[in-house]
């Protein structure tokens, strides 16, 4: 079967992305790096009546439960820290199973790729949430909030997974199914 060539600049087609799986590896591993200071340094920094203070993504959490705001406690943690660690285990599980010939149900494996590429759009919610804080809360020596710098971080993260799962070629699910042996 010959390879076919594009018409406009006359470079052979490729059925598939060869690099692939280094993209999504690549990708990970950055957002993994990013999301380390993400959680070690303030998140955001607050200023009450000239006392300041500086939460980390965790420390927020628990500040908001130790004034009794169960919900937002839980929605800030399950969007910065469970959807975000869920994510790099499913890229790489993913990635892992990818990269070698599998008996995994294809369907399941698409699935929990669609998956991933969905949340990836949600994922920014803490930084818009940070931002809009930032830019409401504006009341000089009564107080302010400014983002720290693991809001940078945290954004950088997202994005980086986010490309990680672009970086997919979902159709590697179904190429590297190994056949079941005959009489089974």
């Amino acid at each position: 079967m010959g390879q076919g060539q594009c018409a406009r600049c006359g470079a052979a087609l490729e059925s598939r992305d060869t690099a692939s799986l280094q993209k999504v590896w690549a990708w990970w591993l950055a957002g993994l790096v990013a999301y380390i200071p993400a959680n070690i340094y303030p998140m955001l920094r607050t200023t009450a009546f000239f006392h300041t203070t500086e939460s980390t993504i965790v420390g927020g959490v628990a500040d908001l439960v130790h004034y009794g705001n169960y919900g937002i406690a839980a929605i800030v943690f399950a969007a910065s820290v469970v959807i975000p660690v869920g994510k790099f285990i499913a890229i790489a599980w993913l990635a892992l199973i990818l990269s070698r010939r599998h008996r995994h149900d294809t369907h399941n494996l698409h699935l929990v790729y669609e998956v991933v590429e969905f949340i990836g759009r949600w994922s920014m919610i803490d930084v818009f949430v940070v931002a809009i804080l930032s830019a409401l809360v504006q009341f000089e020596a009564i107080a302010t909030i400014n983002p720290g710098v693991a809001a940078v971080s945290f954004a950088v993260s997202v994005v980086f997974t986010m490309l990680s799962a672009q970086s997919f070629d979902s159709r590697l699910i179904w190429d590297r199914l190994q056949e079941a042996p005959s009489g089974t």
